[in-house]
């Protein structure tokens, strides 16, 4: 500094030192960038919802809620029934199930969204180049009377680059990333419920197809046993011992049990097709060898209620939904604020290639813009109300899930409960009419019955087992659909059935 008149005035050699100091200009950008980073999010933050529920089930002793198989794999809650034929087809129902690739593919979409939504909170970076030669006119308008504009040939050639980026100051892309990413996980649960109800379909189909194997093999037995009475009755009748309505009667009862075997083998056919429609398979290239035995029912602890929340899959997509609706409010919030967006493009222009690289080519700008709706007659105040309306029918929607989970539980374990005392019952039946039988052989074979005795013994004996048979199917059906209620896995320490996927973006909070 120099002193003249009393002043400071500053020197050439100053003048460095004074540029080094922030300048109006830089204060701005510097202001914007520190907003732009320090951004809020509007509206609610999620939070998962306390569900209410009983610590016991109604029909379940406590003793048996404290075993859970914990060893049991997860997923593929089927090998718990030791069936290598099911085993393999619900492998098969795992590749080439239609229903299971919908599945996925929707999975794949969802991901597909998070990654689009999550790309608008990093810069968009472009390239632009232009190259064109022009011809000026001579007689071109002028802002100079005097001088005179010849015509002239140009070149133009621009490289330019540039960057634009919304700061998504009020957290608007964040909230629909947080959308995107629960849709997401909704639509990986949605894959393991479908997966799930794929598996226990094909179960339940395969079981029934057993059940009508094992039922149609105790119906040809009988059929058997009726044409052997046929002959005996008719043999009565030409000897003046039997009567024409006691053939006529015995017949009846022949074709009535040929005819069951059709109705049953029907049905098998029917179930057989169900089954590969259900592994994708053309149904007349597609066959299941009968096999009459009836695999045992397994023991299937129920745990306890709060344990569904983590085990079935559609409660978890009922639960991302919410948190999906929750987000979608604070879009709908976000709206009432201004849009900020910044802008720099750079790059160099000139007539000639050659130069396009030298400083004085080099040109450059940068931007803010912001946007703000002042009146929309209730539009945005329309969404804010629109997306809390979604919240609430989630969150509906989510108990319900909850509550519908409860009911298909406890209605296992009741029916399990019924169909357990019922099948006691049936064998307690088998047995008398077994032993009905063996006597009626030891007196034929003292002379007291003749072999018509025995027949019917033996026919009794074959009804009372089809019925226990047709329980013992009714109890592997409900089996099936007790795990499948449970979430197709009962070990309380295996955690969710079905993993969550990694969000693309973490979307922040404030």
């Amino acid at each position: 500094m120099s002193m003249h008149g009393g002043e400071a005035v500053p020197v050439r050699g100053d003048r460095r030192a004074r540029r080094c100091g922030p300048t109006p200009r830089m204060r701005i950008w510097v202001g914007v960038l520190v907003m732009t980073l320090g951004g809020c999010t509007v509206g609610p933050d999620y939070r998962r919802p306390k569900t209410d529920m009983p610590p016991a089930w109604k029909t379940e002793a406590p003793w048996r809620a404290a075993a859970p198989a914990d060893a049991a794999r997860r997923g593929a809650w089927w090998t718990v029934f030791h069936d290598p034929q099911l085993d393999a087809l619900e492998t098969a129902a795992l590749i080439g199930s239609p229903s299971l690739a919908i599945a996925g593919e929707r999975l794949a979409q969802a991901q597909s969204v998070v990654t689009q939504t999550a790309s608008a909170l990093v810069p968009q970076v472009g390239l632009g180049a232009t190259a064109s030669r022009t011809r000026l006119s001579g007689t071109r308008p002028r802002f100079i009377y005097s001088f005179v504009l010849p015509s002239a040939v140009q070149n133009d050639f621009v490289v330019a680059p540039s960057v634009a980026y919304e700061t998504d100051l009020f957290g608007k892309i964040r909230r629909e990333v947080e959308a995107a990413n629960a849709s997401a996980q909704q639509a990986q649960a949605d894959l393991e419920t479908a997966r799930l109800v794929l598996t226990a379909d094909v179960a339940a189909a395969y079981f029934s197809l057993r059940e009508l194997d094992a039922e149609t093999d105790t119906v040809r037995r009988s059929v058997a046993l009726q044409r052997h009475a046929l002959a005996i009755v008719r043999a009565q009748h030409d000897i003046g011992s039997a009567s024409a309505i006691d053939v006529a009667d015995q017949i009846a009862a022949l074709e009535s049990a040929t005819t069951e075997i059709d109705a049953l083998q029907v049905q098998r056919d029917r179930t057989e097709h169900e089954i590969a429609a259900l592994l994708g398979k053309a149904a007349p290239a597609f066959t299941i060898a009968p096999d009459p035995r009836l695999r045992p029912v397994p023991s299937i602890p129920a745990g306890i209620p709060s344990d569904l929340l983590q085990r079935r899959p559609d409660i978890a997509s009922a639960e991302r939904a919410m948190a999906a609706a929750n987000a979608q409010i604070g879009v709908a919030k976000a709206a009432f604020y201004p849009d900020i967006r910044l802008g720099l493009s750079g790059g160099t222009e000139s007539r000639m290639v050659s130069q396009l690289l030298q400083a004085p080519s080099i040109i450059w700008s940068f931007g803010v813009s912001a946007a703000q709706v002042l009146y929309d007659g209730g539009y945005r105040s329309a969404g804010v109300a629109m997306a809390q309306a979604g919240y609430r029918a989630a969150n509906d929607a989510y108990r319900k899930t909850v509550l519908r989970a409860m009911q298909e539980v406890e209605d296992g374990l009741t029916t399990a409960a019924n169909l357990d005392r019922a099948d006691r019952e049936a064998a307690a039946a088998s047995a008398g009419t077994r032993s009905a039988r063996n006597l009626a052989r030891d007196r034929y074979a003292i002379g007291v019955d003749d072999r018509l005795d025995v027949i019917r013994a033996q026919e009794a004996l074959l009804a009372d087992e089809r019925h226990e048979l047709q329980i013992r199917g009714q109890r592997l059906a409900n089996a099936v659909s007790l795990i499948k209620a449970l979430g197709g896995s009962w070990s309380r320490t295996a955690g969710p059935s079905h993993p969550t996927p990694q969000p693309a973006v973490a979307a922040g909070r404030s």
